[in-house]
């Protein structure tokens, strides 16, 4: 027997935003309606990570990290592929 409901039953399967990625959304709407004629994803991410709790902070901070890694993993590997089929760069 479970104690969940059928709304947590269904919920459980969505995917949850983290703090990040909630304040990250709102800075970008933010921005969005402020400047329709363009922005800096830097502004983005400055006011995102401002906007943290403090106790926040590391987490996202390592989602970055994260995210800088596997984009820099990511272009190794095209540059590799491109090299690989006889592409110069």
């Amino acid at each position: 027997m479970t104690d969940l409901t059928p709304f947590d039953v269904i919920t459980a399967k969505l995917p949850q935003l983290s703090a990040w990625q909630a304040v990250w959304n709102e800075a970008e709407e933010l921005l969005a309606e402020a400047h329709p004629e363009g922005y800096d994803v830097l502004d983005i991410g400055r006011i995102a990570f401002d906007c943290l709790p403090e106790d926040e902070k590391p987490a996202a901070l390592d989602a970055l990290f994260y995210c800088w890694w596997t984009a820099l993993q990511s272009d190794r590997e095209a540059r590799a592929r491109y090299e690989a089929i006889g592409g110069a760069l």
